[in-house]
Parts: C-alpha cells; structure tokens; sequence
C-alpha cells in the first residue's frame, strides 16, 4: 500500500516522530494509521526508558493564566540541555503542561508524591462507603482497591487523560517528546491557583 504525505503528516502530529520513523511505522503496519500509531508509542516508551536515568537540570518554568486571571498555573518541566529548553518543541511541551493542571486540577505529579496519611485516609473512607452500601464482604478489599486507584488516577498529572486527546494520558505525551526530543524529560513540580480559593496557609 502506497504511503501518503498525509498520512504521514498526521502521524508525526500525534507523536512527534521524525518524518522517517513515521513512514517506516506505516510502512510496517502496512499502511494501517492505528498499528503505525501503536507502534511508535511502544518505541517512545522503550526511549523514556532508556533515558530515565540521564540528568535533567535545565529546562522551563511555564506560566499560565486562564480565565482572565482567575486560575493560574506554575509548571516546572526539566530536561539536559539548554538547546532542547530553548526548542519550541519543548516549550510547547511545557504550556500543554500548564494548560492541563489549569483545566483537570491535579494534586500531584506521580502516585510517589501523595502522602501515605492521604491514601490511608482514602482507604477507610473508601472500605466505609463499600460497608455502609451492603457489599458482601469478600470484595470489600477489591472496591477499596479500585476507588483507591480511580483516585490516583484523577489527582496524579501523569495518570490524567491529555485533555486534547483522551486516548492518551499526559505519561503518554511526556514519553513521546521524550522519544522526539532525545533527552530525559522530568514534571518536576506545579502549582495551581484559583481565585478565592482557600488553603492550609492561609486558612
């Protein structure tokens, strides 16, 4: 099956694959856009893999105000080198970052950053609810387990569904410009603010 430019263009969009990666991927799937898609996903996972180990200590601090100032986002993405922080590639990366902690609120970066207290407090609220509902007793253990999972997965950045595409999750997009980029990439840290919210702080 014959390889067209649009094809190609379009896959290159979705992962940030080089032209020639692209193509090689359709060509291997034959010119299927889903297999090629999986295919260069897979390859961008085995990249983050292998660079997961390099020191990231450049990089951004993105800002981001949304809604005529009434939420506002700080985002501190890292990466090798300076080249790759000044690249429009990664600063894209990086609004695309601050755009999502404005719009889904996340909590916390990975499931490493919650408190234990956090989920242990999850966990019996979690097994309450499943006892004050009836359910029998021998899957108790298995609800708590999957209400303590959804909840990672809505307050970890990493675990979000990408709010442009919710067949990715935001892991997803970091691993591909990972992949793209060709250096280690690391979401250190954000903080999101909204008008009128109150904190611990200032509580």
């Amino acid at each position: 099956m014959a390889i067209t430019t649009d094809q190609i263009k379009k896959l290159r969009d979705e992962t940030g694959a080089g032209i020639m990666d692209c193509r090689r991927a359709l060509e291997n799937a034959d010119g299927n856009f889903d297999a090629a898609l999986e295919e260069l996903r897979a390859k961008g996972m085995e990249k983050a893999e292998e660079r997961a180990d390099r020191v990231a200590s450049e990089g951004v601090v993105e800002l981001y105000s949304h809604g005529d100032g009434r939420v506002g986002v700080m985002v501190e993405v890292n990466c090798e080198t300076d080249f790759v922080a000044r690249s429009e590639a990664f600063r894209t990366f990086a609004h695309e970052l601050a755009l999502q902690v404005a719009a889904a609120a996340p909590l916390y970066v990975d499931n490493d950053d919650i408190p234990e207290e956090v989920l242990e407090e999850q966990e019996v609220a979690a097994r309450n609810f499943a006892i004050e509902e009836g359910k029998p007793e021998n899957i108790i253990d298995r609800i708590v387990d999957g209400r303590i999972e959804k909840f990672k997965n809505d307050n970890c950045l990493l675990h979000q569904p990408y709010i442009r595409d919710d067949d990715l999750t935001v892991e997803n997009l970091l691993q591909q410009n990972i992949g793209s980029l060709g250096e280690n990439i690391i979401i250190r840290r954000f903080v999101r603010w909204e008008l009128g919210e109150t904190t611990a702080e200032t509580e």
